[in-house]
């Protein structure tokens, strides 16, 4: 099996290519930004074409919240153009395509956990290039496998994680939202999803579509950073206690509206590949490899 890698420098991407390394049986084509530009579809058709690999994972992203606000055009280059781009060109190798998507796809005013096929209403120019990118890739190639996912952290990139610790080298107390929920998921924990399913997915017996992947159990911002500094503290990666004070959503005004409910149902996931939800605790006991 061959798999070309779309974002190798992210979160994902970096997890993902420590994990193929390990696989013998797998050939893989990592490639970073400056290697493969997915908004560039001469040079996306041109990489697929002399790889020809079975699986096309995207773990490129545009992912500047706030910024998307502003600069909408740039973030549906990245988020909607360019797996439109990979799906294509997969789809013209009789290919695979794994593409990583996001809870902001919802309006996040549900009082229950998302499912796949609950209805979909972004409230941001972040998550509405997410969204275009789902429809994009699902039109342009049948064998399609969409991930949502939320909360995302790891040893690579920016993330929550490595904002609270960085924050507690410099402060003894702080302000976390505590009106917004969630599922915080591993990164390696969803690297090894994708691997799961490209290994299972190759013989066609499972079905395409989209499935929610992120971590359990659901918390609050505020829970999830007390956590981090209960396991900082434990570990000596803080010499000190943080006093974390709950705030709300309006305390802490930002350009784009944040879900207040980012949880995501993942029973689909679990029937249809055995995957389980991210054990986003169990993840942070190594949390020195954040700081």
């Amino acid at each position: 099996m061959k798999i070309l890698i779309a974002g190798k420098n992210g979160q994902v991407g970096s997890c993902l290519v420590d994990l193929l390394e390990a696989q013998a049986e797998l050939t893989f084509l990592a490639l970073a930004s400056e290697e493969l530009d997915i908004t560039d579809p001469v040079q996306v058709d041109k990489i697929v074409t002399e790889f020809r690999p079975n699986i096309i994972v995207n773990a490129a992203a545009y992912t500047a919240v706030d910024k998307a606000e502003q600069e909408c055009e740039l973030a549906n280059a990245i988020n909607r153009d360019g797996p439109q781009h990979l799906a294509l060109a997969a789809n013209k190798i009789n290919a695979v395509i794994i593409h990583i998507s996001t809870d902001y796809v919802f309006d996040g005013d549900s009082a229950e956990s998302y499912t796949e096929s609950d209805v979909t209403a972004p409230q941001g120019e972040y998550g509405r290039s997410k969204l275009a990118g789902e429809q994009a890739v699902a039109q342009a190639c049948p064998k399609h496998i969409i991930l949502r996912t939320a909360w995302v952290f790891g040893e690579h990139g920016n993330n929550f994680v490595k904002t609270m610790l960085g924050l507690a080298k410099t402060r003894d107390t702080l302000g976390v939202v505590a009106d917004q929920f969630g599922g915080p998921t591993y990164a390696g924990d969803l690297a090894n999803a994708i691997l799961t399913i490209s290994k299972l997915i190759a013989p066609e017996n499972h079905v395409y579509g989209i499935y929610h992947f992120s971590g359990f159990p659901h918390v609050s911002w505020h829970t999830f950073a007390e956590k981090i500094f209960e396991i900082a503290l434990k570990q000596d990666v803080l010499v000190q206690p943080i006093q974390v004070n709950p705030i709300t959503t309006l305390d802490y005004p930002t350009p784009a509206k944040r879900p207040a409910n980012s949880r995501l149902n993942c029973d689909k996931i679990n029937n249809e590949f055995g995957i389980k939800q991210s054990d986003w605790q169990a993840a942070l006991e190594r949390i020195e490899e954040y700081s």
